[in-house]
C-alpha cells in the first residue's frame, strides 16, 4: 500500500480561515478554504478552526527579510567572483539590488541572532502539531493571482515588488522558515477561471499524510479536467 491509497483513518485537521497576523482572505481564496473544509468533513476527517500561535508573530517577517537580504548580498558577491568583476546595480533587477544593499548593512552578530530566532520560530510553529493535530489547512495565498506586470519594481520604488507580493507569500512563508512539508492543491476556480489553491501542512517527516489526503481531495474535488481559458 502506498500513501496515495493510505489508510482512511479520521485525521484531526486545523483550519485557518485568515492569513497569518489576522490578514483577511479575499472572498475567492476563503471560498477555496471553505470548500475544502466541507470535502474533508465528508471524507470523515475532524476539522476545526485552530492554528499555531507562532503564525501571528510579527517578528517573523522582519527576520525573513534579514536572512533573505543577507543571502542575496552574498549571492551577488559570489556571482561577481565567478565572472571576475563586481556586480553593479545595472546587472540585476531593482529589487535584487535593494535587497543586497540591505543585506550588506546586516552585521554578523545581527545575522546570527536572526538565525537563532528563525530556528526558535520553527520549533514553536512545529510544536502545535504535538497538541494532537495531524494537518493544518490554510489558503495558499491571500488573494487571487495578480495581473501580469503587477509584481514589479522600478529604480525609484525598488521594494514595490516585495510589498506587492506580500499577499501571495504570506501563507507559505512561515513553512519555508520552519522547513515543514506542505502541499498546495488547486481545489477551486475563480469566477474569471483562474485556479485557487489551498495549502496543507504536516509535521516534520510526514509527507505521507500530505500525499494521502491530497489523493483523497483530488478524488473528491477533481481538477485535472479544469483548464483556465486562454485569452488572445
Amino acid at each position: 500500500m502506498t500513501a496515495l491509497d493510505g489508510a482512511r483513518r479520521s485525521l484531526r485537521i486545523g483550519v485557518m480561515r485568515a492569513a497569518p497576523r489576522d490578514t483577511a482572505l479575499h472572498a475567492e481564496t476563503l471560498a477555496a478554504v471553505d470548500r475544502t473544509v466541507r470535502a474533508l468533513a465528508e471524507l470523515g476527517h475532524a476539522v476545526e478552526e485552530a492554528h499555531p500561535e507562532a503564525l501571528d508573530d510579527p517578528q517573523s517577517v522582519s527576520a525573513y527579510v534579514t536572512v533573505v537580504s543577507s543571502a542575496v548580498a552574498r549571492a551577488l558577491e559570489s556571482a561577481g567572483q565567478r565572472i571576475g568583476r563586481t556586480l553593479e546595480a545595472s546587472d540585476v533587477e531593482p529589487l535584487t539590488w535593494a535587497l543586497a544593499e540591505n543585506g550588506r548593512r546586516v552585521s554578523a552578530a545581527q545575522l546570527l541572532a536572526t538565525i537563532e530566532y528563525v530556528h526558535a520560530f520553527g520549533r514553536g510553529l512545529a510544536s502545535w502539531w504535538d497538541g494532537g493535530f495531524d494537518l493544518l489547512l490554510t489558503a495558499t495565498q491571500a488573494a487571487p493571482p495578480p495581473e501580469l506586470g503587477y509584481v514589479t519594481s522600478t529604480p525609484e520604488e525598488p521594494f514595490r515588488a516585495f510589498l506587492r507580493a506580500a499577499p501571495y507569500g504570506i501563507c507559505t512563508l512561515p513553512f519555508n522558515m520552519s522547513g515543514q512539508p506542505a502541499i498546495s492543491l488547486p481545489v477551486h476556480m475563480t469566477t474569471d477561471g483562474l485556479p485557487i489553491g489551498v495549502q496543507l501542512v504536516a509535521p516534520y517527516a510526514r509527507e505521507d499524510l500530505l500525499i494521502t489526503v491530497a489523493a483523497q481531495l483530488e478524488r473528491a474535488l477533481p481538477w485535472s479536467d479544469r483548464i483556465p481559458p486562454v485569452h488572445a
